[in-house]
């Protein structure tokens, strides 16, 4: 039987290599942390451990690796000591990391130089998925070359489709996590208003899982969201990770994608908040912080980050949503006194606007928005464009007026923020905490 080099040894590579070594092959390991190697292969007399992945190549027939991202890739294969150091004509090499289709069509050029065929091939299925041995690979490059290991691929997945030449297994897994994270934002979104709401979370998700809105997300994760256990299959990082480098391909191909946009600054949010570790459903954590309310099952174990944000319950949120109580004016407030400048803008005729920049004042911070003084009159329903200094380097920020209140021969307007960008926002709530503590 032909010897299998694998490469990474993470969490998708090791239960991958595990299943190649259950399934009867010899495997040549290599980790960069070696003692993971070495602990895989202790008292599997078919496992052995590589001190390079130059020697990988030397003693495998077919190598392949599993890599967090393109910088990991280049190191692997271009590297001293590296993989294309123990290459020979013949040998097959399946790269199952997800990373842009650039590189995995430069390698793919590359090994052809050396007489020797790469597959892009990477995977959809998480760590359940790479334990049971059910991945689902997406391959680019020959058909040929595909045919040559099309076995030891299955020996660790479910299914295995060439999508077609070099570059499309990378390209393909790249639009389909830029719906996986969407999706996962999706559903923390809902959840976030539901439960704000006061809506019961795991009748929430119920119902969800049973409507349109049903996904293998919400499958995977329900428990996992209602129990606030965000150990790691998928973690925050490699999300985000995956989402820039398919902003970055859409950009290529002059696709719009104010969706992906949207979701990838979140998960920046994410990462910012300390995330990255934890597995990609851990993004519903940001909304918990906004909203102030836990969007976990009531037997959820409490946490660094729900303490942090000092989250009422669902049971509070629904009793201020029934009127029992004003949630909004007693959410804590800060006083400020930071000058602003804001442009109001009126309708004049056949489609113009006349407007005028006022001075105002940020006279405090609430969940809802922004509550700023002026001594200018303005309406109710009036939109406006708020400036701040420009220490606090913030784009201009829209806001409606909501609600007006005299004040010592002025006025203090409540502004809810309309259309904030999640990055945006969360440069506007790091700002406001340095001048509220300063």
């Amino acid at each position: 039987m032909r010897i299998i080099g694998f490469i990474g040894l993470g969490t998708m590579g090791s239960p991958m290599a595990l299943n190649l070594l259950n399934k009867g092959y010899e495997v040549v390991l290599y980790n960069r942390t070696r003692g993971v190697a070495e602990s895989l292969a202790a008292g599997r007399p078919s496992a052995s451990v590589a001190a390079s992945p130059k020697e990988v190549a030397r003693e495998a027939d077919i190598v392949v690796t599993m890599l967090g991202d393109d910088a990991s890739v280049e190191s692997i294969y271009y590297g001293a000591n590296g993989l294309f150091g123990g290459l020979r004509a013949g040998m097959t090499v399946v790269d199952c990391s997800t990373v842009s289709p650039e590189l995995s069509r430069r390698l793919a050029a590359d090994m052809e130089e050396h007489l020797a065929d790469f597959l892009d091939a990477p995977v959809t299925g998480s760590k359940p998925a790479a334990e049971s041995g059910t991945l689902l690979f997406m391959v680019g490059g020959r058909e040929e070359a595909l045919d040559g290991v099309r076995d030891v691929l299955s020996a660790m997945g479910r299914a295995v489709v060439h999508m077609g030449p070099s570059g499309a297994g990378s390209q393909t897994k790249l639009a389909h996590n830029a719906i996986a994270g969407i999706i996962g934002a999706a559903v923390a979104e809902g959840l976030a208003m539901a439960v704000k709401a006061g809506v019961d979370p795991a009748k929430f998700l119920d119902v969800v899982g049973s409507g349109g809105a049903a996904s293998r997300f919400l499958e995977l994760k329900k428990d996992k969201l209602l129990a606030g256990d965000f150990s790691n299959q998928f973690s925050l990082k490699l999300m985000f990770k995956d989402l820039k480098l398919a902003s970055a391909f859409a950009g290529e191909l002059q696709v719009p994608t104010p969706v992906l946009s949207a979701t990838k600054e979140l998960f920046a949010i994410g990462e910012s908040r300390g995330l990255g570790e934890l597995d990609f459903s851990s993004i519903a954590r940001v909304y918990e912080d906004w909203i102030r309310v836990s969007v976990r099952g009531a037997s959820a174990p409490a946490d660094a980050a729900s303490e942090a944000s000092a989250a009422p319950t669902a049971e509070a949120a629904s009793a201020a949503a029934n009127g029992k109580s004003d949630d909004r004016r007693r959410a804590p407030r800060v006083a400020l006194n930071i000058p602003l400048h804001i442009s109001v803008y009126q309708w004049e005729q056949e489609g113009s606007f006349s407007g005028q920049q006022i001075e105002a004042t940020l006279y405090d911070l609430s969940e809802s928005g922004l509550q700023v003084r002026s001594s200018f009159p303005l309406a109710v329903d009036m939109f406006v464009v708020i400036h701040f200094p420009q220490e606090a380097d913030l784009p201009p920020i829209t806001g409606k007026i909501i609600r007006v209140v005299p004040d010592r021969g002025a006025f203090r307007y409540g502004c809810m923020l309309s259309g904030l960008p999640p990055f945006v926002r969360l440069q506007l709530e790091e700002y406001l905490q340095r001048k509220a503590t300063s």
